[in-house]
């Protein structure tokens, strides 16, 4: 019950978050040097005609009541109508979101698989060769730019090893999880370090505690007093760990995407701000901001659930 009521407490106090949200995304966005209506007419546009536009898009309207209406749609799921594409901005975004997610799943799942394996051994092997290789080769991903490290991965396991397709998202979720791996590794690839580091971290200063000592006392096998006894309370700290950068990478993966090709948020977002499509960008730039609240009430519920005391408190 306490721990509903904590969640339920967390997803009041979001509601002002994603109103101030949505006020700092429409007037950044409508603050932003260029005009949508001379993008989309040309040059050679006339005045009248760059007129009739802004009535046509509401963009003759003062800016507290272009907010107003576009708070009104929102609250309806209506987004507004692209510029450039001339289509319903929530359909173009639904259409999209698809890709970004499976790429920020991918990347989780990724750095986890990787990075808790490896930090068990370091924690297990500590001071020893193992140890310091384990924390030394992981810092080659988070020194690496993420555009010329997927280059690569592109060059390794699609081009040469056959192994992945080369880019694009498929059109069924067997193609989805084999395109998506490589993106995904590279997003990975930058968090291991950080996650590795964390998590041995938290490991050595459990191992060392006294009801690990005694269960070791007790005869306990080596396997069951790390996962048992040290993994589950050394993660605490390393999931908020994770779900700070996660939240991070949701608006950065517009390079991965941009590398790999794959039709999701970020391309999307760089097509708008090319095009001056701003409904387009602040509906994006909102999905993000979204995502990255959602993420950290999820990283908030998971550490509740990991350790009771935060429910309490």
């Amino acid at each position: 019950m306490r721990y509903l009521t904590y969640v339920l407490r967390r997803l009041v106090h979001m509601l002002p978050v994603l109103f101030g949200i949505t006020l700092i995304v429409f007037f950044m966005i409508h603050l932003v040097p260029g005009d949508p209506a001379r993008t989309l007419l040309g040059v050679r546009a006339t005045d009248e005609s760059v007129a009739a536009l802004h009535k046509a898009f509401g963009l003759d309207q003062p800016y507290w009541k272009q907010y107003l209406d576009f708070l009104g749609r929102l609250l309806h799921g209506d987004l507004g109508r692209s510029f450039f594409y001339n289509t319903d901005v929530s359909g173009l975004v639904a259409s999209r979101l698809p890709a970004t997610i499976w790429l920020l799943v991918a990347a989780t799942l990724l750095s986890v698989l990787i990075s808790v394996p490896l930090a068990v051994l370091a924690a297990s092997h500590r001071g020893t060769v193992l140890d310091q290789t384990i924390r030394s080769v992981p810092l080659l991903g988070l020194g690496m730019p993420a555009f010329w490290l997927g280059i690569m991965l592109v060059l390794l396991f699609a081009l040469k090893l056959k192994l992945f397709p080369v880019s694009g998202f498929g059109t069924n979720p067997v193609q989805h999880v084999s395109s998506i791996v490589l993106p995904g590794l590279t997003v990975a690839l930058a968090l291991t370090p950080i996650l590795i580091r964390s998590l041995r971290t938290s490991m050595i200063a459990v191992l060392d505690s006294d009801y690990v000592v005694t269960a070791r006392a007790k005869g306990l096998a080596h396997r069951r007093v790390i996962v048992g006894h040290t993994l589950r309370n050394a993660s605490v700290s390393s999931v908020t760990i994770l779900g700070v950068n996660i939240a991070y990478l949701v608006g950065s993966t517009l390079v991965v995407e941009r590398v790999f090709a794959l039709p999701g948020l970020g391309t999307l977002m760089l097509e708008a701000i090319f095009n001056r499509d701003f409904p387009v960008v602040q509906a994006v730039t909102l999905v993000f901001a979204v995502m990255v609240v959602l993420v950290n009430l999820l990283t908030d519920v998971a550490h509740a659930a990991l350790d009771p005391r935060v429910v309490v408190s």
